[in-house]
Formats: structure tokens, sequence, C-alpha cells
């Protein structure tokens, strides 16, 4: 049976994760790190994906991106996956898939989700107790979005933009939102759409997107067993 396409809508955010195969390390060491950051920055602007945020854990990886065409992140992901599993496997003298399957990914809201959804990607090192503050981790996009380092892999989504006229008062702004936590009810929402493959948004949205791509983005109703 021949997998579903992917929900790709050019203009819509995604959030995407992709995991090493049964948990299995990806990145050794700060080379590997910065040669799947290179394939991603190369992948991205091949295929006219805009990147918002990100985090490299040695396992897994998160991103959130903005597609400019229909199914430019698939396009993209795949380009990545060829180049550094070739390189990996090269580099460690190992054969074999490297990544769980296909990555997950769904889509998010700009208004209400995405900025949550950033933090939750930035904050994924302090919830595996690597470290206190996200500013302690390179590996991730918090010193950009939260310091103002400057990277050519990072375009700020407008949301992030709106937070301030100013770089000083956007990140002074973004940091203070580090001081309380993502709405204890949103986090199973942000782990089960993007493990369900669904939408991160409200109902107004899901019902757009679902006129948009024609494929439904909600969970299946149970159908109730008769007496």
């Amino acid at each position: 049976m021949p997998r579903r396409l992917r929900l790709c809508p050019a203009g819509i955010s995604q959030h995407i994760v992709q995991r090493g195969n049964n948990r299995q390390v990806c990145f050794s060491c700060d080379e590997d790190v910065a040669a799947y950051a290179n394939w991603l920055h190369e992948g991205a602007r091949k295929y006219e994906v805009l990147i918002h945020a990100w985090v490299f854990m040695s396992n897994h990886v998160h991103l959130l991106v903005t597609p400019q065409v229909d199914l430019a992140s698939s396009l993209m992901m795949q380009y990545i996956g060829r180049h550094y599993v070739r390189y990996f496997n090269h580099k460690y003298h190992r054969t074999g898939t490297l990544w769980e399957g296909r990555y997950h990914s769904n889509l998010v809201q700009q208004e209400c989700y995405l900025l949550a959804c950033q933090r939750y990607i930035e904050m994924n090192p302090v919830r595996a107790k690597m470290v206190t503050d996200p500013a302690d981790y390179k590996w991730s996009s918090y010193r950009c979005n939260g310091l103002g380092v400057k990277t050519k892999l990072l375009t700020p989504h407008p949301v992030y933009l709106n937070l301030g006229s100013t770089k000083a008062s956007r990140l002074l702004n973004y940091r203070g939102s580090f001081c309380s936590a993502i709405d204890q009810e949103l986090l199973p929402d942000i782990r089960y759409s993007l493990n369900k493959a669904l939408v991160l948004g409200t109902q107004q949205f899901k019902t757009e997107v679902e006129m948009l791509t024609g494929r439904r983005v909600r969970p299946a109703r149970r159908k109730r067993k008769s007496a």
C-alpha cells in the first residue's frame, strides 16, 4: 500500500522531528552536528524552506520551518537524509539505516501556537536535564532567537518579529517568555499532533486546512458499539 503523502502546503509552518533508529546516536561529536546543519542550510535554500527554530540532540532533531512552495519541507528532509546518512556511515564504517523510518511532522497555526512550539523545541535540552538554561546548549536556535547570535540558518518568523519594534526589544521579550512554563494543557497537544501528523491549532484553523488540502487533520471519532 503506497504511503500517504505528507501535508506540506506552502506558507504554513511545520514542526518536524527526525529520530535515530532504535534511539541510536546520530550525532557523536560537534563535527557531525555541523555537517547536518550545513546540509540543512543547503537543503532549505535549494527547496525554499525558511528555518525558524531547531535543536540537535544526540539521537534526534527538532525543526520549526515554513515551506515557501508545496512539498518543499519533504524534499528538504530527503536531501538531508541522503547526504548525512552517507557521511555518517562512511565516517563510522557502518552500513544500513540511521533514521527511525519516516520523520514526524505536523502543521502549526502561527497565532497562539507557533511561539509555544518554538519554545518547546528550544527547551528540549532543559527537559532532558542536559542544561538548566537553554542558553547553555549551543546546538539550538535559542542563542539566536534569545541572545541575538547571528547565523545564516535562521529566518525569524513574522510572529517572532512582532515581539518588538527593535531587535533589542524582541530579544528581551523572547527571553522573558521563557520565565514561565508552557501551558501544561498545550504540551500534550504539541506531542500528540506531532506523533499523529495532525494539526496544532484552533478548530477553525483545522477546518481551513482540511478545505485547503482535502485531507482530514483531526482524529476520527470512534464509532459507538451497539448494545
